[in-house]
């Protein structure tokens, strides 16, 4: 049996160009072992999507699938599956080592997975898992902060690019935590922004971030959360990190980082890939159990949804070049959803 997904043959093409991303068929997968079968309803984008598509390089003959997050209903479980049961709306983010969820079904790993909270769309479900997954790890397994409401209280965060999407959820568990958080921003959109999800300030990335960091009366903050360029932001974040603070960094670096710079302070850095579980087999279940302490939360309005935009007119080709498109552009705050049936188009 076949079904609909959308895909590519060759990386690094313009997402203008029809062939960047093609409507394709596939053959329908089999849930065997510890494997879930899901019918997907909606996909969260993330940059990470954009990254593999540009980055590859080399034609194959089978398209690849992309995408990461996804919502949707359990259609068969394989046979040591002990988790979930056929008709459950779960959610999750995936693996690199499985097929992406730009496609009508989808296996996935059961210990990646939760049951989706109920007072959420299927849309809003959907902008959460690896933005939500990526922000936990920072927060609560980099950072060692304590998850238990107000277990901070006192100390200070410092998001670097507070409107992205891990930067989105991440202030609103950070609040949720009892920090005081402060944010980078730039306009108008993104300011407004942060302190909607619960920034306590901003600071423009545009200026001297040390310097206004310090007239809001804060000499050093505890943590810092880079989630854009970290060669960049990095002697910024030294200079402002406290002594035995915490720096964790989500994004790829392209040249060696001063590292003595932090050494005097005794300060931990520490890097975050929400995939590293899984490529390594360790602790897998764990990212499943995150994301129903996420679900909580959701449940008992403690979060918000981060979805700014929404594509609710199908899952194909030409909504997924679309999202692609917003990705690329830079300019994009919060979470990007496509959701629908998968017609083709």
């Amino acid at each position: 049996m076949k079904i609909k997904a959308i895909g590519f043959t060759q990386g690094n093409i313009s997402i203008d160009d029809e062939n960047s991303l093609q409507n394709v068929e596939i053959d329908m997968p089999m849930a065997k072992d510890k494997d879930i079968l899901v019918k997907v309803n909606a996909v969260g984008l993330n940059p990470v999507d954009t990254k593999i598509r540009r980055n590859s390089k080399e034609k194959t003959e089978s398209p690849r699938i992309l995408g990461f997050d996804a919502v949707g209903i359990v259609e068969n479980i394989g046979e040591n599956v002990t988790k979930f049961k056929k008709g459950d709306r779960v959610y999750y983010s995936g693996a690199l080592a499985y097929s992406g969820s730009n496609a009508q079904y989808q296996l996935m790993h059961e210990g990646l997975v939760s049951i989706a909270p109920e007072i959420l769309s299927d849309n809003c479900v959907a902008g959460v898992p690896l933005t939500g997954i990526t922000a936990y790890e920072c927060l609560f397994e980099k950072m060692h902060i304590p998850f238990e409401k107000n277990s901070a209280k006192g100390k200070t965060i410092l998001f670097i690019n507070g409107a992205g999407g891990v930067g989105s959820i991440g202030i609103q568990l950070a609040k949720w935590a009892g920090l005081t958080v402060i944010a980078t921003s730039s306009r108008q959109e993104t300011t407004d922004w942060c302190k909607k999800m619960g920034a306590d300030h901003t600071v423009d990335y545009k200026k001297n971030i040390v310097e206004q960091v310090r007239e809001l009366g804060f000499e050093n903050v505890d943590y810092i959360l880079i989630s854009h360029s970290t060669e960049k932001y990095f002697e910024t974040c030294a200079e402002l990190i406290a002594p035995l603070g915490y720096i964790v960094s989500i994004e790829e670096i392209y040249e060696n980082l001063p590292m003595d710079l932090i050494r005097r302070k005794s300060v931990t850095f520490a890097w975050e890939l929400m995939f590293t579980k899984h490529l390594f087999n360790t602790e897998i279940y764990s990212q499943g159990e995150i994301l129903a302490k996420l679900s909580n939360l959701f449940e008992n309005k403690e979060l918000v949804s981060t979805v700014v935009a929404e594509i609710t007119t199908g899952i194909n080709a030409t909504n997924l070049r679309a999202a692609h498109k917003m990705l690329e552009s830079g300019k994009t705050i919060g979470k990007v959803v496509v959701s629908g049936e998968f017609d083709g188009k």
